[in-house]
């Protein structure tokens, strides 16, 4: 009798590696995000994840693996089977870079939007999800947030980085940039450096973006401020149906989940304390919240050679709402204004960040034809 020969498979020490940092991976995600079931192929924003809740399950990544990633690693490797690869070396990572790959495909030209004062890119993803999957998405991050480079203080140092990156990925124009409050302040530096380089802006636009630096600041201004914040809050929440209001909550408390690192960070800066772990990255994010707080205020903006795309609430708060802390006598092109019908600090999140998107698509729509003729 001829005998047999049965070969056997044997799992590759990298697939080994793998499984295992994947069943860790479980465990710090019910653990961080409160949820008792959670499959591999789970994405961490469906799930319920937002930048507060990434910066608890990196801190733990680091703690137990201790690898350092960014957090921007989710958009590349968002299920627990995916950030396992990457974690294991089974997967490079994309390793720590100021431009960040929020949807890359796509058929048209690429929209590069800067980050606010909290320094990351999260907010920005229900927004490019509702641009389309022909919309190619790109994200501006600051630098430190790996904690290896210092942030960077001024609107002019960061505009000088972020132009090199975006001229890596699109070595010549038309160029769409834009940002979110102070990421309209970054982009509107941004495109004065890529007019100065003797390339063409298709399109600038801000998004609920003040001239920080006209603005001015004292006790019964921001008194104000936070009043008026929760009067317009509750009125874009009781003005929407069920659904809408669950989803806004939701949104919301994501958000104020996102500043919770943030004031932990400033409190351990108060108290002089040495953090570790989760207390470490709030302080890293609280640190950089007020770099770029105060780049922005102390940013002075200069005429712009061009049109300037602003993207505005129905309606502003109080210390905001004068013609001199507008764009209007900065954009020698002119201004296109664009008013949506949504309170201030909600134009990105859902169910309103839909009004944002297609004033967006329309707006880059009638700058791709101009730059077609």
């Amino acid at each position: 009798m001829e005998s047999a020969q049965v070969a056997i498979s044997l799992p590759s020490p990298a697939n080994v590696a793998g499984d295992a940092a994947a069943a860790r991976l479980l465990r710090i995600w019910q653990e961080t995000l409160g949820v008792d079931t959670i499959s591999a192929d789970q994405n961490f924003f469906d799930l319920g994840g937002d930048s507060s809740l990434a910066v608890r399950v990196f801190a733990e990544i680091e703690k137990v693996f201790g690898v350092k990633l960014p957090l921007a690693t989710l958009y590349d490797a968002p299920t627990p089977a995916e950030l396992a690869r990457v974690i294991s070396g089974e997967v490079a990572g994309a390793g720590w870079s100021p431009l960040v790959a929020v949807q890359p495909s796509g058929s048209r030209p690429p929209l590069f939007c800067m980050h606010g004062a909290g320094g990351t890119v999260l907010m920005y993803r229900e927004l490019s999800q509702r641009l389309g999957e022909d919309q190619p998405f790109y994200g501006l991050q600051a630098q430190g947030l790996d904690g290896t480079c210092p942030p960077l203080t001024t609107i002019e140092e960061m505009a000088t980085l972020y132009v090199a990156e975006i001229r890596k990925l699109q070595p010549a124009g038309p160029y769409f940039i834009s940002g979110y409050c102070m990421g309209g302040t970054i982009a509107y530096e941004v495109a004065q450096r890529l007019q100065q380089l003797g390339e063409s802006v298709a399109m600038l636009a801000l998004f609920d973006t003040m001239n920080w630096h006209e603005i001015p600041l004292h006790i019964w201004s921001k008194s104000w401020y936070w009043a008026q914040r929760i009067l317009f809050h509750a009125g874009s929440f009781f003005g929407l149906d069920f659904a809408g209001k669950k989803k806004f909550l939701e949104e919301k408390l994501g958000v104020l989940g996102n500043r919770i690192p943030v004031w932990q960070g400033k409190l351990l800066s108060v108290f002089a304390v040495r953090p570790a772990g989760v207390e470490s990255h709030s302080r890293l994010l609280a640190q950089i919240w007020q770099l770029n707080d105060r780049a922005s205020w102390n940013y002075i903006a200069k005429a712009f050679p061009g049109v300037i795309t602003d993207i505005r609430p129905a309606k502003q708060y109080w210390i905001f709402d004068k013609p001199e802390y507008k764009w209007k006598q900065l954009a020698q092109d002119g201004e296109n204004i664009i008013i949506l019908p949504v309170n201030p600090a909600s134009m990105l999140v859902e169910p309103f960040v839909e009004h944002l998107a297609h004033a967006v698509r329309q707006a880059m729509d009638a700058a791709i034809t101009r730059y077609k003729r």
